[in-house]
Formats: C-alpha cells, structure tokens, sequence
C-alpha cells in the first residue's frame, strides 16, 4: 500500500525532523529500537476465496502477483502464496475511512476491510482488471495526496483499490498533518 500523503504514514520522517524531535517515541518503542531486527518480518493476508482458481487467476495472472508457493493438503485443502511486494498495516479511524471513500468514489462504499495495490499504472491495470472480471466501483480519480486510485469488487469478496502515485517521494508538498494519511489509496 502506499503514501496517500505527500509524507507517507507508513514513511518515518528523517531523524533530524522536528517531528521526531518533538514528539513522545510511541509507547514500547524503546524495546524496538534497542533490537537489531524487526518485530515482524513479513505481513501476510489470508484471504478464504471459494472460487479458489478464479481468485489465483485474477491476483496472479491478471494483477501480476508473482506466485511464491502453493501447497494441498487432506479434503482438497489448497493455499498459494502470492508476492504483493511491500506490505504495510494502514490503521484509518472511522472518520478517515469515509474521507477516503468520499475522494475515491464519492459515497461510502468500504467494508471494513480493503486491500490496495500499488502499481505503475492505473488507467492500464484497472481496465485489464475489470476485464479479468473485477466489477469497477470507481474509475481512476485523482486523490489530494496525489495519486491516481480507481476501487475495485474483486473476487474472494475483496474490495481493492488500484493506486499509482503522481509524485516522487521527494516531491511532496505540504506536511504529514496538512494532507489525508494513509496507503496511498487512503
């Protein structure tokens, strides 16, 4: 997922910041910073699909998730593995969740939960997803936080969002509170 913000949420500010400088380390950070790895080392989304071939074929082969392994197991059991590249966790209150909804479709449509996906084109990838068979709930629209997102039904009963950032990371403007916050889809 990706920077909805010109400062992304998911991107720390340089250590210099005077958002570093000024604020209070988060609580139980001083345990990850003394670590010489990461907490977590990959984030990964199990997602059930009945129409399981229908759900590979669109995620691999239509999006282009390249399959990192697939296994089967008693009762026709089946899991494959998809790289999705840099994941992120984006936690959006309520509010931000509508603001999202409102700039990318213009009414609040989002389950609870939404994946996004970060791709080099948005116009392209859209239009060879809703060709795949996803249903195209919003066509590419330019966000505030300039990047260019188009919101998707896909199948497994994902909701999706397409995104493409306009920007360079440092060509943002404005600052991390001025602008909406999130995955770039956010």
């Amino acid at each position: 997922m990706a920077a909805d913000s010109p400062a992304p949420a998911d991107s720390p500010a340089p250590a210099d910041s005077p958002a570093l400088a000024d604020s209070p380390a988060p609580a139980g950070s001083s345990a990850l910073a003394d670590s010489p790895a990461p907490a977590v080392r990959q984030l990964r989304l199990v997602v059930e699909a009945t129409d399981h071939e229908a759900a590979v074929a669109f995620f691999r082969d239509a999006l282009g998730l390249p399959e990192e392994a697939a296994f089967s197991g008693e009762g026709d059991a089946r899991v494959v593995i998809l790289d999705a590249g840099r994941a992120t966790l984006e936690i959006a209150n309520p509010a931000q969740k509508r603001l999202i909804d409102e700039v990318e479709v213009g009414r609040q449509v989002a389950p609870r939960i939404r994946v996004a996906f970060e791709v080099d084109d948005t116009e392209a990838t859209t239009a060879r997803l809703v060709a795949a068979g996803a249903s195209e709930i919003a066509p590419p629209t330019r966000t505030p936080w300039q990047s260019l997102n188009s919101r998707l039904d896909a199948p497994a009963g994902l909701q999706i969002t397409i995104f493409q950032e306009l920007l360079r990371p440092d060509e943002g403007v404005g600052t991390r509170d001025a602008e909406p916050k999130g995955d770039g889809d956010s």
